[in-house]
């Protein structure tokens, strides 16, 4: 984790001896609201935590200017793919709830399985976080869950920025964004192409609202006065609301190494109506049926107490849906097997058929 609180500091004398400027106060760079010995100590609580991530291939990691990774030779025509997110405004209730070590997991899994899509196998991963007052203890929190995030993708936190930038924040509040770098055989990319009427559509389970809809659901918190420390099936809806996105790499992965795989779709922003289309040539639809899968509690309480339609909830919501996996039906049977040994929950949610020009690319009955 490079910082800009790692280079060497220089104060600035802002003495004068014109009379017309005679201040004299001597300032520094702490005076301007940047604490340098702050960032240094930053980087040394999260270096344990990188350490843990590193794969063979890093050559040099946290604290130099730039990170060295070396393409396994077992890859003889690699391609790169390369994805980048944040956590969106999941991060405001992340500030009011005081919860920062999962945030940082989000943060991970919305790079890593966007890459995943391709059939692609997550590398290094690097973050920024930018502030107004470098917080310590916070920002290890948050790092620690990039770790973490890093850890259950299999890829190596080689590298960050550390921006402390007084003025630009409110009080106790950050930004995050994150940088995944993944690698595939260029024979084996997944795209989608093959996919063909008859195919099997799969559901794997998301863990929540995962990163999207944060917006509407801060929306209805407010408009109906939640208490979050409520019991909400077991949890505070809190920590049912906070539980961060599922990462769905080691499972697909060893799933691709197994039997051919035709599509794969991370159920982002869209949800389901506007991601699956995505993986989809143009003369074909998937028909999922609703009630293949039970859609989550926090999903239905939600819809009830923001009084949201069936179609805005498939579009801004996973439903319980977060990857989509598409393999032709006489694999279906054995893909289902493999993701349960995954420890996936898993649902044979639909199939791909012909479309016309006047219908949808994806229709929910």
């Amino acid at each position: 984790m490079s910082s800009t609180h790692s280079v060497t500091a220089r104060e600035f004398n802002l003495t004068s001896s014109n009379s017309d400027h005679p201040n004299t106060t001597q300032l520094s760079y702490r005076d301007a609201g940047v604490d340098i010995d702050a960032g240094d100590r930053l980087v040394e609580n999260i270096k344990p935590f990188a350490k843990r991530t590193l794969r063979p291939e890093v050559l040099t990691g946290i604290g130099g200017f730039g990170a060295l990774f070396e393409i396994s030779k077992k890859y003889q025509n690699p391609v790169l793919v390369s994805g980048t997110d944040g956590v969106g405004t999941k991060l405001k209730l992340a500030f009011q709830l005081n919860q920062h070590d999962s945030i940082g997991i989000d943060l991970v899994a919305m790079s890593v399985n966007d890459i995943l899509v391709q059939g692609a196998e997550p590398l290094f991963f690097l973050d920024y976080f930018a502030c107004g007052k470098l917080n310590v203890e916070t920002a290890t929190a948050v790092i620690s869950g990039i770790a973490k995030g890093c850890e259950l993708a299999g890829c190596a936190l080689i590298g960050g920025e550390t921006a402390e930038m007084p003025g630009m924040y409110p009080h106790d509040e950050y930004d995050l964004a994150g940088f995944a770098v993944g690698i595939v055989e260029k024979d084996r990319i997944i795209s989608g192409t093959t996919i063909q009427a008859g195919d099997i559509v799969l559901g794997l389970a998301s863990s929540g609202a995962h990163s999207n809809g944060y917006s509407l659901i801060r929306k209805i918190i407010e408009n109906n006065r939640v208490d979050l420390s409520t019991d909400f099936h077991g949890k505070t809806l809190a920590d049912t609301i906070m539980a961060p996105t599922r990462i769905y790499v080691k499972p697909v992965l060893e799933l691709i190494k197994q039997l051919p795989v035709k599509g794969l779709a991370h159920i982002t922003g869209g949800g389901l109506v506007e991601n699956v289309p995505r993986i989809l040539p143009d003369q074909l639809m998937a028909v999922l049926q609703k009630d293949a899968w039970e859609m989550p509690p926090l999903f239905h309480w939600l819809q009830q107490h923001g009084n949201v339609a069936d179609h805005e909830m498939a579009r801004v919501f996973n439903c319980g849906i977060g990857m989509v996996i598409v393999v032709a039906p006489e694999h279906a049977k054995n893909a289902l097997r493999s993701l349960h040994a995954s420890r996936e929950t898993v649902w044979k949610i639909g199939e791909i058929k012909p479309r016309t020009n006047n219908q949808a690319a994806t229709v929910l009955v």
